[in-house]
């Protein structure tokens, strides 16, 4: 399978962008340059294969496809950009049947303002809460795109699935209609709201007045939703469906309250939701966050996110490998904000755990003050990792709660866990605040034999790919911590060149490149053979 349009190697710069977000769920972030030292001859890997010859273009097909649900595809006529012209399918403002989106040549998808798949079932999978399931899925196939633009977002309701299964070389794409027509840039952002998943599983921070943390009364809303979309309940193996080789682009559009969406939000989704292969690419609000719920989650690209690029909170217990974050230049905030909304000893306790990742920026981030800021009472653990961010703090531990001992009582395991990482930081490497100190975040870090730096050097090669400092790290088993992980010999998210899984469904830009063999261009559409 090959592609007729196509952009070989635009180098390994970090650039940037902005945001905003409430006290202790999110926060905005600014930029400077990184400097990683390159190999001599720099060069992406896989070796990009020549261009093929551009063709005449994309044709638009002659109609829109059937699908289950009654009320069907709006043929909308056609919409012409660089890639060439397409028939426009509306797809309807609620997803009533399960219903599959075929891959069909010169078609597009339009979300027209909200989508919701099926209606929400509550927070019980029977009728006890007096709402009944409507067991709608909707399948995705191989290489559609799926565009839309301002206030449009798509919610997966309690109770419902989506089936989202792109493949290594036809990844499904959401994206914003100024993508489609050629007008984007890698400054371009905020464009359209994002993916929602609202499952069932625990969260905290209730809405309800008086209703127990982790209980099947304890429910919240989407953020920004303008009609109330619930997540929460208490199925920690509640299943929303999967999501897999999926970009999702120039999102975060903002939407009621000065709340915005990010490029994936999930909210109380269960251990039964599958994710993996996802790249989040310019979003004006955080790459992807988490509240509540259980989620693992392997092989995560965040790029150009403008808040934080992986922001967790609310009870959630998260396992993520193989992570790559690069962040621009311009504006960002954190590569991590963990923290909670309410009272920091809430229980479930959030419990992030990252494995095998490589994470790098440029400049400051305003207003987290440092690349990882973990705070509000969080457990966190970070194994196997690479932090590139030389004008900044690294770590900031925020607030005694998040560096208290064990106490099961409240889910409480005790301070943060780091175990073979290495950090190229400011001269400033750690913050405390709110309880702890300066000393205090660096004698956490330091202690034990965790094989950890704050002094390394790098040597990585076409941005992200391990060399030969990276390679000489003694790496830990993070099966440790959960069966879900696998225990690698090697810390950073890509071993060596041969180490190729980012290739072919991702996509690129001057932030980060993945090489020749994908999407091409995240400001050009993919033109399939």
């Amino acid at each position: 399978m090959t592609y007729l349009t196509r952009s070989l190697a635009i180098g390994c710069s970090l650039l940037a962008l902005s945001a905003c977000g409430p006290d202790e769920i999110a926060s905005p972030g600014s930029g400077g340059t990184v400097i990683i030292n390159p190999p001599a001859t720099p060069a992406p890997s896989p070796a990009p294969t020549p261009a093929p010859t551009p063709g005449t273009g994309v044709t638009p097909a002659s109609g829109c496809p059937t699908i289950a649900d009654t009320q069907g595809l709006a043929d909308e006529g056609t919409i012409t950009g660089p890639t060439g012209s397409y028939r426009v399918c509306s797809l309807p403002p609620r997803i009533n049947a399960s219903s599959q989106l075929p891959y069909v040549a010169g078609v597009l998808y339009r979300m027209n303002g909200r989508v919701d798949v099926g209606t929400d079932g509550g927070p019980a999978a029977d009728a006890s809460d007096g709402q009944s399931d409507t067991n709608v899925t909707l399948t995705i196939d191989p290489g559609v795109i799926i565009y839309s633009a301002g206030e449009s977002f798509l919610n997966v309701n309690r109770g419902n699935r989506i089936s989202a299964v792109g493949t290594a070389t036809r990844p499904i794409i959401f994206t914003s209609r100024d993508n489609v027509v050629g007008r984007n840039t890698d400054a371009s952002s905020g464009q359209w709201g994002g993916v929602v998943l609202s499952g069932r599983a625990p969260v905290t921070d209730c809405e309800a007045s008086g209703a127990d943390n982790g209980s099947v009364q304890c429910e919240r809303q989407v953020e920004g939703a303008a009609t109330p979309a619930f997540f929460g309940g208490a199925t920690p193996n509640d299943n929303s469906g999967r999501l897999s080789y999926v970009q999702l682009r120039f999102s975060g559009f903002t939407l009621t309250g000065g709340s915005e969406l990010q490029s994936l939000t999930t909210g109380g989704t269960g251990s039964g939701t599958q994710f993996d292969h996802i790249m989040s690419f310019n979003s004006s609000d955080d790459g992807m966050e988490l509240f509540g719920g259980l989620v693992n989650m392997k092989h995560l690209i965040v790029v150009g996110a403008e808040d934080d690029s992986i922001d967790t909170d609310t009870g959630v217990k998260a396992n993520l490998q193989y992570v790559i974050v690069a962040q621009n230049t311009n504006v960002h905030d954190t590569i991590i904000e963990a923290d909670s909304a309410a009272n920091r000893d809430f229980v479930p306790r959030q419990n992030t755990r990252i494995a095998n990742f490589t994470f790098l920026t440029n400049g400051t981030a305003i207003d987290g003050g440092a690349s990882l800021r973990l705070r509000g009472g969080t457990d966190f653990a970070l194994v196997n990792g690479i932090i590139v961010s030389p004008q900044d703090e690294c770590l900031r531990l925020e607030h005694a709660e998040t560096v208290q001992g064990p106490n099961a009582a409240l889910d409480e395991l005790g301070v943060p866990i780091f175990q073979s990482v290495v950090m190229q930081c400011s001269s400033t490497p750690f913050i405390g605040s709110s309880g702890p100190s300066a000393a205090d975040v660096q004698s956490i870090f330091t202690s034990g034999s965790s094989n950890n730096s704050f002094t390394y050097t790098p040597t990585l090669t076409n941005l992200f790919i391990n060399g030969a400092n990276e390679s000489a790290v003694v790496a830990s088993n993070p099966q440790a911590l959960s069966s879900f992980f696998d225990n690698t010999s090697y810390i950073g998210a890509v071993r060596n060149a041969e180490d190729t899984w980012y290739a072919g469904w991702t996509c690129n830009s001057a932030t980060a490149n993945f090489g020749a063999n994908n999407t091409g261009l995240c400001t050009s559409l993919p033109v399939y053979q």
